[in-house]
């Protein structure tokens, strides 16, 4: 038995380096790889200007979440979700993973933020457009939402000035759609994007490496079922608490982070 297992667990290793060998040279064959930063730039600029143009969005998506735990365990947290925006100044959007199930509506006034399963609520007046609410939940709440820059008015702009390096690495396949892939880098974060290729260059899938953390944790999500215009389905940017439901602070409501306390990785604050 322990013969037969060294035997088979000889050419496992075998086989592991030939795979090894052959992915490092494939990725030494991609003609485009970290070649064309100006056509990178273009696609990436022709993404954003897609997404400006847009008045209605709606879309569904899968999430995950990998970080290197305080025990030097990698884990990786998942979750779904939708978002249908309305421009310049509505959106509502969800996430049900396993420990969060919220959904967040804004009407250009107030943002509510309803944690489904604590039947919790809080809200929080924002005037303004959607841009603003993405700034002030980063910097005055100090909750940033991941991939939030894809929903702003602006991609490009609100990036551009953060990127260090950039890379056209060819071409990708995301849920059967033909993609060009790019990839950046930034001071505190790499980034890569798929996006769609043809007249709907929408983004099919963005990771985020957080390169300033230690075990640098990565938020990957993949869209699905991508409407814009009259596909979009009418959508009620109003809120409504339901029956029950507590008024809290914004601080002292449970479980609506995508990553628990447990999970913290090393050097997070």
């Amino acid at each position: 038995m322990h013969h037969s297992f060294d035997k088979f667990a000889g050419k496992a290793k075998l086989c592991t380096a030939a795979f090894a060998v052959a992915a490092v040279t494939g990725l030494a064959a991609v003609p485009s790889a970290g070649a064309d930063e100006a056509q990178a730039r273009e696609i990436f600029k022709a993404m954003s200007d897609y997404l400006a143009a847009q008045t209605a969005i709606s879309f569904e998506y899968d999430s995950t979440l990998e970080v290197v735990t305080t025990e030097n365990q990698k884990i990786a947290l998942a979750s779904s979700g939708a978002v249908t925006l309305e421009r310049p100044d509505k959106i509502r959007a969800t996430r049900r993973g396993g420990f969060a199930n919220v959904e967040i509506v804004f009407d250009g006034k107030t943002m509510s933020l309803l944690g489904k399963d604590a039947n919790a609520y809080t809200r929080i007046e924002v005037p303004g457009d959607i841009d603003h609410l993405v700034d002030e939940l980063r910097d005055t709440y100090h909750h940033p939402a991941p991939a939030a820059d894809l929903l702003m008015s602006n991609v490009a702009a609100q990036l551009d000035p953060l990127i260090t390096d950039v890379k056209d690495l060819g071409s990708g396949v995301i849920r059967g759609v033909d993609c060009d892939h790019l990839a950046f880098r930034t001071e505190q974060a790499d980034f890569q994007i798929w996006i769609a290729q043809g007249d709907r260059p929408y983004p099919c899938r963005y990771a985020i490496t957080t390169t300033s953390v230690a075990g640098w944790p990565q938020y990957t999500i993949d869209v699905r079922d991508w409407k814009t215009g009259a596909d979009v389905a009418a959508a009620d940017f109003g809120f409504s608490a339901p029956a029950g439901a507590s008024e809290m602070n914004p601080e002292d409501l449970p479980h609506l982070d995508e990553l628990p306390e447990a999970f913290m990785p090393k050097g997070a604050q």
